[in-house]
């Protein structure tokens, strides 16, 4: 009988080792009934095999996890999981992987006709999995994982090897499936993923360092500085981290000693001007050469995983 509770799922000092090496440390994470939750973090931080805990099929070398109040691996029935490349088989038709799954899970339901019509594969089921492209085959796997009736879903990088329009379709799947009551968890490494999230969670090497609305952590960002690549050295002396590349310029976040108390100020507001300014006097950096930008989920990403200074204890 499923626990009458806001959370579903509850992860506790987590601990996951292989061969007494720590992949996964001190990992403290819960899941709220019908949200998404998008998990991020760089490639090799350990998302999958968190997934793999959190499905049941995984178990923690310390620590505990439970979903609906049990142990997860008592729970697998209510989960269906998608591991990113090891859910079809390469020698199996597109046909042969869904029957092999609708034998195999006893939730499975008539849905994947629906989906492989809607990802524009239904004319690929005859041939092997081994013929078709990274794209069709990330398409059968979210077509076969959804079509299993269970309250909580765990997809591991959906939107890998799909292009713009298809990524928008699964985000539309994922918002369907919200809106029918289940509850996602989506571990990704793309910020574009971070469209179809109520909260993101951040992982990184010591565990989760960072959760929230995305709204709320967009607004923790410090100000960001953007100027050519050229002035990549002269940038680094005026901010926390490293230098991050987006869109043919670069990025930082300017220190803390610079911004004062301006991680209100937009980039078109009243202090902007003087902290170019500032920044400018700083690097040698023309003025016109430097701007204050608004925040995207790339420099979320770049700030909790990769460029960014020590975060804040507040979204801990």
């Amino acid at each position: 009988m499923v626990a009458v509770s806001d959370t579903v799922v509850t992860a506790r000092e987590v601990r996951k080792s292989f061969d007494d090496e720590a992949v996964l440390e001190s990992v403290d994470l819960t899941v709220e009934d019908n949200e998404i939750l998008l998990l991020m973090g760089p490639n090799g931080v350990g998302k999958s095999v968190l997934l793999s805990c959190l499905a049941g099929s995984g178990r923690p070398t310390a620590g505990s996890i439970d979903v609906f109040g049990e142990p997860a691996t008592a729970r697998a029935d209510t989960t269906s999981f998608l591991l990113q490349d090891a859910l079809c088989h390469g020698k199996l038709t597109g046909r042969e992987n869904v029957d092999f799954y609708r034998r195999l899970h006893p939730a499975f339901t008539d849905d994947w006709q629906r989906l492989v019509d809607r990802f524009g594969i239904d004319g690929d089921l005859e041939k092997r999995l081994e013929d078709y492209s990274g794209g069709m085959t990330r398409k059968l796997e979210l077509s076969i994982a959804a079509s299993i009736d269970v309250p909580i879903y765990l997809y591991d990088e959906p939107t890998a090897a799909l292009d713009l329009t298809t990524i928008q379709t699964v985000h539309e799947l994922f918002r369907e499936q919200q809106a029918a009551g289940k509850t996602l968890v989506v571990a990704s490494h793309r910020p574009m993923d971070a469209d179809v999230a109520d909260r993101i969670a951040f992982l990184a090497t010591d565990g989760i360092v960072a959760t929230g609305r995305p709204d709320d952590l967009l607004a923790s960002l410090p100000p960001i500085l953007e100027t050519g690549t050229a002035n990549t050295n002269a940038l680094a002396t005026a901010i926390e981290g490293e230098p991050y590349a987006v869109a043919g310029n670069v990025r930082g976040f300017l220190d803390e000693d610079r911004a004062g108390d301006s991680r209100d100020t937009d980039a078109g507001g009243r202090d902007a001007a003087a902290l170019v300014a500032d920044a400018a006097a700083a690097t040698g950096i023309e003025t016109d050469d430097l701007a204050l930008v608004e925040p995207t989920y790339t420099d979320l990403f770049n700030y909790y995983t990769e460029s960014g200074p020590d975060q804040d204890e507040e979204f801990r």
